[in-house]
């Protein structure tokens, strides 16, 4: 038995040495995917040598002969440090995704085919100028240059995949622009929902929940026709197809007479989700023509936010109202217009699906747009006998030519240059914040505003009769535009881009102005402004809209014992959203818990699909104009006072049992924490939350410095899910001074010291200059090869 147990430990001890061994050499495999930063490599195509310094944090710094070597360049260097972004942005927008991770995502590419995404990038990339073909051809090369030099491992997702990437094409680069318009044009969800809602509440009851400025000259219009009972419903699709925008961004611009230097000041900060690795990428191009420095997005060669030598620009998003649903009427292969029947426009898109048979998905197009009610659960919802929903978007349109307009505005060197830039970005719709070093600043709302021959997009609209069709697009020289106003500065922070009496309608509704508000109050306070008090207020977490909102709960709640305390400390809160705080950890948790008692039980099911931080309509609700706080499933007739007390009290004793009795211990940054998750390492099973990088942070809905939430979900509602991805401060006096930061890093790769190094200086606002270095940390020389590819 003794020798038997010495042979058994002896087999025990060589399995786990072997698998030491596997381990030992799988990670040293995987540590050759980290790339070659210093020496010489050769690239085929270059006309001169290109060096590429990185400093400390891996930002790479370009210098070159000619912009078509710097474009080869940097498509190189986002491939060294973002392929495998790269290749799943491209992968999800043509509806690849199943060909590499199997059936799960097959729901995804069945919408992105349906959408035609990939097949649009391909038409768009022949409208192009021949200048910027060439911009894109020479980073696609400059792509697969660094694919055929790859020695050793690629991103470890490759590896774990056991996938290898096709080369890059040129149309590829033109699908992220396509995504973002689909991410940040998604009001088209609303009226989905709100067609649900008429099942249980009348038009001016839905109108309530999106009130708008001017109700008497916007009023809901009637949903095309009620949903049959028992009509095909579902979970709502994954967030990566939903890609509702959510409010969020922005942008200042002062003038030279109201800052410290007398040149400009322009300060920018985007908000989307946070991601690892961030959508954004640090770069910085020097060669005779051009010096432009800024944010790009790996997969496209120009600069989307920055500076060049004369000009910088940032962009907020517009949410204008530029997508909205048809219902169409259908007999067999032919749907209903107002000339008589049409037939759809048809076509089969095949997906391959890893470890599966490939899938067959029938696409119908309309006048409108694509049939998009079998790919969207939210729209099957709605439908009745014979009908589909179409979808009409300004991301869907042929010839798109935003690259067009990104490669201008690189290169404008006046504000006549920047609008002519402005003038070709078509979809998503944005706002234009810019400054050029002859002291001019303005602003001009960017992309194609839908003309429609009735409605104001509210509902689903019937699509058999014209009347809510689409006649065409507002004029570029009518869409709102801002240049040198009298106060010296101009501030959009997704709020409403036009003062009243403009002629046009572009949105029924807006975001809430409170951030734009806080950046007036404190660029008034604290003239003559400069760069480093536009980067203190870019990470600003005073909540305005809490302050208000905070007056009116407490002036109307009708208080209790257990309740006082709490009342006491939010009355004497100064609306700082620190993660060290209790008052906005007590506030949150009671304004959840007030929408809950409020709305839930008039929306029923939909409740969870309608709520997040909507304090237009509360308000209204609080303050007695609506008749929400009323319990319909009750006799009596409720005041908003107790269900306020009511919520309050339950909301304490949830911060109790998780937090214990002494109320000033509690700490908003316990529950409100960015969690940056690998999208493919993250969902590993059991391992994958161990990968995620996790910090507590400052910050809310309302403050400058977005700590985004989304109150709708049901385990985590105060998560920090959105805000700054990338900050920006140009100093016009002297742009190299401007300071710049992004949130996580450099590099896509999980192995890399710049993977997640800036997470913390990101938190906490650091900032940095975009100046090559004096002693770069890395040095790599381009050399020309031979013949591009």
């Amino acid at each position: 038995m003794r020798r038997l147990g010495r042979w058994l430990a002896r087999i025990a001890a060589g399995t786990a040495l072997v698998l030491l061994l596997v381990l030992l050499a799988g990670w040293l495999w995987l540590r050759t995917s980290l790339p070659t930063l210093d020496g010489e490599r050769t690239i085929a195509g270059l006309q001169a040598d290109v060096t590429v310094t990185r400093d400390e944090r891996g930002v790479p710094y370009i210098e070159a002969s000619s912009m078509e070597d710097a474009y080869r360049a940097l498509g190189f260097v986002h491939a060294q440090d973002r392929l495998a972004q790269m290749e799943f942005m491209r992968r999800f927008g043509t509806g690849r995704l199943s060909e590499v991770l199997g059936s799960g995502t097959l729901h995804l590419d069945r919408y992105m085919r349906t959408l035609g995404v990939g097949r649009l990038a391909e038409a768009d990339f022949e409208t192009l100028s021949d200048e910027v073909q060439d911009a894109l051809v020479a980073y696609a090369a400059g792509v697969n240059a660094f694919l055929a030099e790859a020695g050793g491992a690629l991103a470890p997702e490759f590896e774990l995949l056991l996938h290898e990437p096709e080369p890059w094409r040129p149309a590829d680069s033109l699908i992220w622009g396509r995504m973002m318009a689909l991410r940040l044009t998604g009001n088209w969800h609303g009226e989905l929902l709100r067609a649900r809602l008429a099942e249980r509440l009348p038009p001016e009851r839905i109108g309530e929940l999106w009130p708008t400025e001017d109700a008497a000259n916007s009023q809901p219009t009637a949903p095309s026709a009620p949903p049959e009972e028992g009509a095909p419903g579902s979970e709502l699709l994954d967030e990566r197809i939903r890609q509702n925008p959510a409010d969020g961004s922005n942008g200042w611009v002062i003038a030279g007479p109201r800052t410290e230097t007398g040149a400009p000041i322009l300060a920018n900060d985007p908000h989307l989700g946070l991601t690892l690795p961030n959508i954004w990428y640090l770069a910085r191009i020097d060669t005779p023509e051009l010096t432009v420095a800024g944010a790009t997005a790996p997969g496209v060669p120009f600069h989307v936010l920055g500076r060049n030598s004369d000009v910088a620009w940032g962009l907020t998003t517009t949410h204008g109202d530029a997508s909205d649903t048809f219902v169409e009427r259908v007999e067999g292969n032919w749907y209903e217009t107002p000339d008589g029947l049409q037939p759809f426009r048809l076509r089969q898109e095949t997906i391959a699906v890893r470890f599966a048979d490939p899938v067959v998905e029938r696409v119908r197009e309309t006048r409108h747009g694509p049939v998009i009610s079998t790919v969207v659960p939210e729209a099957a919802e709605i439908l009745t006998a014979g009908t589909v929903v179409s979808l009409a978007h300004t991301g869907l349109l042929p010839g798109d030519v935003n690259a067009e307009g990104l490669y201008r505005i690189n290169r404008a060197r006046s504000v006549e240059e920047v609008l002519a830039a402005a003038a070709r970005l078509r979809s998503p719709q944005q706002n234009v914040l810019f400054a050029t070093r002859a002291g001019q600043i303005g602003m001009q709302v960017a992309g194609l505003a839908p003309v429609r021959a009735g409605g104001d997009g509210f509902m689903p609209a019937p699509g058999w009769t014209g009347e809510f069709d689409w006649t065409g697009f507002l004029p570029f020289e009518e869409m709102p535009r801002e240049i040198d106003p009298e106060r010296g500065y101009v501030i959009n922070a997704n709020n409403r881009p036009f003062e009243p009496g403009y002629p046009h309608f572009l949105a029924r509704d807006w975001p809430e102005p409170y951030r734009a508000a806080r950046i007036e109050e404190v660029i008034e306070r604290d003239l003559p402004a400069s760069v480093r008090i536009s980067g203190r207020l870019q990470m600003d977490v005073r909540s305005l809209g809490a302050m208000e909102l905070r007056d009116l709960l407490v002036d109307t709640v009708s208080p209790s014992e257990a309740n006082r305390a709490a009342l006491r400390l939010l009355g004497a809160w100064d609306g700082v959203m620190a993660r060290d705080r209790p008052e906005p950890l007590i506030y949150y948790t009671w304004l959840r818990s007030v929408y809950g008692a409020v709305f839930a039980d008039d929306l029923g099911d939909h409740f969870h699909r309608w709520v997040g931080e909507r304090p237009d309509a509360l308000r209204r609700a609080i303050r007695g104009e609506t008749t929400w706080c009323d319990n319909i499933t009750t006799e009596i007739i409720e005041a908003c006072g107790p269900v306020l007390g009511r919520a309050l009290d339950f909301a304490l004793l949830r911060l109790r049992e998780a937090y214990g009795e002494d109320m000033l211990s509690w700490r908003w940054g316990a529950v409100h924490r960015a969690r940056f998750s690998n999208s493919l390492f993250g969902r590993i099973p059991v391992i994958g939350p161990y990968l995620d990088h996790v910090l507590e942070t400052d910050g809310g809905n309302f403050t400058v410095n977005r700590g985004g939430m989304n109150l709708a979900d049901r385990e985590r509602p105060f998560r920090h899910v959105h805000g700054a991805g990338y900050r920006a401060v140009y100093d016009l006096s002297d742009l190299d001074r401007s300071q710049v930061m992004i949130a996580a890093g450099q590099s896509g790769n999980p192995l890399s010291r710049w993977y997640t190094d800036l997470l913390v200086p990101w938190r906490d606002g650091e900032q940095f200059e975009l100046v090559p270095p004096g002693s770069p940390a890395h040095r790599l020389v381009l050399r020309p090869g031979g013949d591009s590819p």
